[in-house]
């Protein structure tokens, strides 16, 4: 304490019931030179303990409903979160494919996964995203020669509208970094197009004639405790020198599976209070050998998932080699 603290300290015990007004009054009568009027008055209710009292009245103080409304409204933003897209509950068997890049699918892969699926008898299917290749809208030089943007969608619907007449279940269709070709084309080539129902990517599948469900290329869908990706939200591409599922991890840090890398891998790894976070990449549905990069390591698959109440969950990461499931 300071000097003048300990003079203040002293006029307090000495006149505990004085106002603050007559202790500054008289500290600045008997001491003239170390006192003045501009700062005393604050010193002694420092040493009262007043300056704090304020300070927690005035944070704690109630304010009305409509002040709280108009705070908000002085600091107006456009920001707007993602929202998940929570599976619901009823939703708790499922086949998870991803990446068919139609009409550049593998007609034998994707007839095996459909045989399983009649066999599974999931309740729902969630397409994870590339399930359209839309090669003409693409930023790259493209071959005129290949199928026509008119053809890739009378394709994909005819495969959507297959997958509801043989498997008879609820279809659940996640946008991956393809369906958003649609509106990157647009941005830059129709701007005056954008936010026209007609031209977005649900409309053309038709998915309200089929009653489909559209999850949006940024969201991710939580299947109970599981976080599952496309694998693009991420901003770039998740990479990792051991597999996709380890680039997931190193992200999402979090229980995670995703597409969007062709391979099928796992991770797990588990922490110092022995919680155990495990992380799948998917194998896709799309032909192995395109012409763009004819040499890889990709592979076909799918994936299963069976639900409990609690959110906790069995994943099954299936690999397709030579016809036959792994």
């Amino acid at each position: 304490m300071t000097y003048k603290g300990e003079i203040v300290q002293e006029y307090l015990t000495k006149f505990p019931n004085a106002t603050t007004r007559a202790i500054t009054r008289m500290l600045i009568k008997d001491y003239p030179v170390d006192f003045t009027e501009s700062n005393t008055r604050s010193l002694v209710r420092e040493h009262r303990g007043e300056l704090l009292n304020q300070c927690i009245k005035n944070t704690t103080s109630v304010r009305t409903e409509e002040e709280k409304k108009f705070a908000m409204r002085k600091f107006k933003t456009d920001y707007k979160p993602v929202k998940d897209y929570i599976l619901p509950k009823s939703f708790n068997r499922g086949v998870i494919i991803n990446d068919l890049h139609i009409p550049y699918h593998d007609q034998k892969a994707l007839a095996t996964m459909v045989e399983f699926a009649i066999d599974y008898k999931p309740n729902f299917l969630y397409i994870n995203g590339d399930f359209i290749d839309m090669y003409q809208l693409s930023r790259f030089t493209k071959d005129r020669r290949l199928r026509d943007f008119a053809g890739e969608l009378e394709m994909a619907r005819n495969i959507l509208a297959n997958f509801k007449e043989i498997l008879d279940v609820p279809i659940i269709f996640k946008i991956g970094n393809h369906e958003d070709r649609l509106e990157s084309y647009l941005r830059i080539n129709a701007p005056e197009l954008l936010g026209i129902e007609d031209f977005e990517i649900g409309n053309l599948l038709r998915f309200g004639e089929m009653g489909i469900i559209e999850v949006k290329s940024r969201q991710k869908c939580m299947m109970g405790k599981l976080a599952v990706f496309h694998g693009h939200e991420f901003g770039h591409q998740i990479f990792s020198p051991v597999n996709p599922a380890r680039g997931l991890y190193m992200k999402a840090k979090h229980s995670s599976a995703a597409g969007h890398h062709h391979r099928t891998s796992e991770h797990t790894e588990k922490d110092i209070a022995d919680e155990l976070t495990a992380t799948w990449s998917i194998g896709a549905l799309c032909g192995m050998h395109p012409e763009y990069l004819p040499f890889n390591n990709w592979n076909h698959g799918f994936a299963t998932i069976e639900i409990k109440p609690s959110g906790n969950y069995m994943f099954g990461n299936r690999k397709i080699i030579e016809g036959k499931i792994y």
